[in-house]
């Protein structure tokens, strides 16, 4: 069990706490509700990894933006999008935060400044930095936080846009979330780098290796970050060194890790860790506690009806925002 010293006022667990368990519950059930066949496709659950997204919302403000590849249902969550309208994008219904278009790997919410999910492994990247040129370009004092996973660190274009931020100083933070593997393909077998931070040293960009598993470390890493954005002193890389409980998504059997490696990082487990410092520090009770799970269990079951009672889209929405112009006139006959 982590240190039980609080380095955070009070608000400031009880808030990771309620966000993270938020995330966890709501993954649960987006993976029971996957194998009764309701969710289709491709889901990509965020179980084990909830700090990482709970301790970056707390250490950056209202206007900064958000990107992130495909495993992308806990960041709207904790930026605040409705849990009904992230279930009812799994569902792939009209009422989801992406109009029932994107499903699971593709959810935006501009209103809380997620700017997407994303298919495209390392597509995100470019994108990122793209993102935080505008917040330059406009002067809003704003930045990017650019999430990927480890296996997108070997794609070309992160390397193309890591060299472009640096050189335009752009305020974005980059986060590599190292769950270990690639998919099924352990970072040791596919990197001579296994310390994946050190990739953004061959730039000489700030970069360093964060304690995914405990939310104030993530915390103080991006908020050391974010002052050096906001002063116009460029990226940061930061390297979360994380865990996913489940596979890669919910086709995966995850048969190339043991069960002793699994059971290891549960102990570490970050919600856990918080709870653990909220009941000793009085924070809460345990009573207190659990009202605030079941606060959470109940509007993820809303939105499970939510989700089961809207509509699915019509089809001439497969013809609408495609074009900016909304009377685009070649979409077709």
């Amino acid at each position: 069990m982590p240190a039980s010293t609080a380095t955070f006022p009070k608000e400031t667990y009880l808030q990771w706490y309620e966000q993270m368990q938020l995330m966890r519950k709501f993954e649960d059930k987006a993976g029971q509700l996957y194998g009764q066949q309701k969710i289709k496709g491709f889901c990509h659950l965020y179980i084990g990894q909830e700090a990482c997204v709970a301790g970056q919302v707390s250490a950056l403000e209202k206007g900064d933006k958000y990107i992130t590849a495909y495993r992308d249902h806990a960041h709207p969550l904790a930026l605040g999008t409705s849990p009904n309208a992230v279930m009812a994008e799994l569902f792939a219904k009209a009422t989801g935060c992406s109009k029932g278009k994107g499903g699971s790997m593709h959810i935006f919410d501009k209103e809380v400044g997620f700017m997407g999910g994303h298919g495209i492994v390392g597509g995100q990247v470019p994108m990122g930095a793209g993102i935080a040129f505008a917040e330059k370009y406009n002067k809003t004092g704003k930045l990017c936080i650019c999430s990927m996973g480890d296996g997108a660190v070997r794609q070309g274009a992160l390397h193309e846009a890591f060299n472009m931020a640096m050189l335009w100083k752009l305020p974005v933070i980059f986060v590599i979330e190292n769950n270990g593997y690639a998919m099924g393909t352990s970072v040791a077998r596919t990197s001579n780098v296994t310390d994946l931070y050190k990739i953004g040293l061959s730039y000489d960009m700030p970069s360093e290796p964060v304690n995914g598993m405990r939310v104030e470390d993530v915390h103080e890493a991006v908020a050391r970050a974010a002052e050096r954005a906001r002063a116009g002193e460029g990226p940061t890389l930061l390297e979360f060194k994380t865990y996913r409980y489940k596979g890669h998504s919910m086709s995966d059997p995850a048969k190339y890790r043991t069960k002793e490696e699994l059971e290891d990082y549960r102990h570490r487990d970050a919600i856990e860790g918080v709870r653990h410092t909220i009941l000793t520090n009085n924070f809460a009770t345990e009573a207190d506690l659990e009202a605030i799970d079941e606060r959470i269990k109940a509007a993820v079951q809303a939105s499970v009806e939510f989700a089961e009672n809207s509509p699915y889209p019509t089809p001439d929405e497969l013809y609408k925002d495609v074009y900016v112009q909304a009377d685009y006139p070649y979409i077709h006959d």
